[in-house]
């Protein structure tokens, strides 16, 4: 078996390959630059999507019924609120994100990127396709151009998902 170089993620989730920086599955994902690198399938274990978000932008606050999320902090710096608690993350940093646990960040550096890994015990992850499904391709590793977001589609979408919203986006920063 050969380790190839792939310019998307392999649907073949038992063929290894090798993503190299701004290459996989380019999506423009509420007001950031989402990138598909690992797809769970329906058999898989874990899904992986390499994110990159200006200053400001944060999910809300929200938790995964099933899914357990391991978040690397690739560059930038990001804070991270779980359990009641928040901390904050510079690159190299990795932050655990267990399933049930509502949680949300947000960027601070002037971008940030960070990498997102979810596994599930119960099911094939499937946070990839939730991504997906909210994003629009596009052909290049750009940031988009903000766009107003509808946060009851997000919701709906994230329910079929299991993905529970539980409060709004963060606060917007101050410059």
């Amino acid at each position: 078996m050969t380790l190839t170089e792939s310019p998307i993620p392999d649907t073949d989730p038992t063929m290894p390959y090798v993503l190299q920086r701004d290459a996989g599955e380019h999506l423009h994902f509420l007001n950031h630059l989402a990138t598909r690198k690992v797809t769970a399938g329906p058999d898989g274990a874990l899904s992986a999507v390499e994110f990159v978000g200006p200053r400001g932008f944060g999910p809300p606050l929200h938790s995964h019924d099933h899914e357990d999320e391991i978040i690397v902090v690739l560059d930038g710096e990001i804070v991270f609120r779980a359990g009641g608690e928040e901390t904050i993350a510079t690159s190299g940093a990795t932050v655990f994100l267990p399933h049930g646990v509502p949680h949300s960040f947000q960027i601070l550096s002037p971008t940030a990127r960070f990498t997102s890994i979810t596994a599930s015990r119960q099911q094939a992850p499937d946070f990839d396709v939730f991504v997906a499904e909210l994003g629009d391709a596009t052909d290049g590793p750009e940031l988009p151009e903000p766009v107003e977001i509808d946060p009851g589609h997000v919701a709906m979408v994230g329910g079929r998902h299991d993905i529970e919203i539980l409060g709004p986006p963060p606060v917007p920063l101050q410059n």
